[in-house]
């Protein structure tokens, strides 16, 4: 399960990379302004184990800032219950980290290690406000802290506020407590529901107003979705309530996306093609989009599409052939 949580984290971050600077100036203190380029470097790292195969290990995001000053950083995505373990892992990955990039100049080592934080989904009464190195070496102790942002710790307005949108698919961490109320009361339901509608006229504002695009928010909205049904595999109606409800939206807003995308190249083309050709084509893209999705019926697709039910009973017809 937690490999879920780690891929919807990674994913958000490659994809919509610009969304990860206000969570890294929430953490670090940072004072980015959003315009700097980001670097991601590869997740994949080799330990090496004296007298055994090297072992593998997968961080989940490893990038540099270019800011005045180039930084690194790693966070990582942790869901379970704090063990130990985890600051192990990240000494690994770190060590590995600094040494990729290690230079030797007349047998000298020079290694940088990166900004590493931790970003806890679930919050246990053992979960930390902080881990901490300590490395004793024949030069000297070096110790310094990591420090650790808690989902939960944020409402929908801070989320908003600070721009932390890529917290909004973990956001129902926050109400895993309530899921056996949601399942069996269906008011406690509709707030919830009620709760994530609010969240998508929020995302629709912040497209409308520039600070997102249309991906970026299709992006939220599917990997909420994922989360979601994911973490509430136990509760039915939970996951079909709100989990549903997302998925509906991220359909509606995948046609409407490529809809209005298609016009303008219609409009464009029309110039020397003829404008009604080109939104023509797009309608049918988009009708065929929602065909193969295969979530919603012919009349919803022809409404969404802008087509004719008939045309898109034809469109459906083509498909079935190929």
């Amino acid at each position: 399960m937690a490999n879920i949580y780690d891929g919807a984290f990674r994913t958000i971050l490659n994809d919509c990379r610009k969304l990860v600077i206000p969570v890294i100036n929430e953490i670090f203190g940072e004072s980015y302004t959003g315009e700097e380029e980001i670097q991601f470097y590869p997740n994949e790292h080799f330990i090496d184990q004296q007298d055994e195969a090297d072992k593998e290990r997968i961080t989940d995001t490893n990038f540099t800032v270019f800011g005045k000053i180039p930084k690194k950083y790693h966070v990582e995505c942790e869901s379970s219950l704090p063990d130990g373990k985890i600051t192990i892992r990240l000494f690994e990955y770190d060590t590995q980290i600094a040494l990729d990039e290690g230079e030797v100049t007349e047998e000298t080592l020079t290694v940088t290690f990166p900004n590493t934080a931790v970003l806890y989904l679930r919050t246990y009464k053992k979960t930390p406000d902080k881990m901490k190195y300590v490395i004793v070496t024949p030069g000297g102790t070096v110790q310094y802290d990591k420090p650790i942002m808690k989902v939960q710790n944020y409402s929908l307005d801070d989320i908003f506020e600070k721009r932390l949108l890529m917290l909004i698919p973990f956001y129902i961490f926050s109400h895993e407590n309530r899921f056996p109320e949601y399942d069996s009361s269906g008011q406690k339901l509709e707030e919830l529901k009620a709760e994530y509608q609010v969240i998508l006229e929020r995302l629709d504002e912040l497209e409308q107003r520039g600070f997102i695009g249309a991906f970026e928010k299709r992006t939220i909205i599917e990997i909420s979705s994922d989360v979601i049904k994911e973490i509430a595999q136990k509760y039915e109606n939970v996951q079909k309530g709100v989990g549903d409800m997302m998925s509906g939206t991220l359909i509606e807003t995948e046609a409407r996306t490529i809809f209005n995308q298609g016009i303008s190249q219609g409009i464009s083309q029309g110039i020397s093609q003829g404008k009604s050709q080109g939104v023509s084509e797009t309608k049918k893209k988009t009708a065929l989009i929602m065909l193969q999705d295969g979530e919603l019926p012919i009349e919803k697709i022809a409404k969404y599409s802008g087509l004719e039910v008939v045309e898109v009973e034809q469109l459906a017809g083509i498909q079935t052939v190929k």
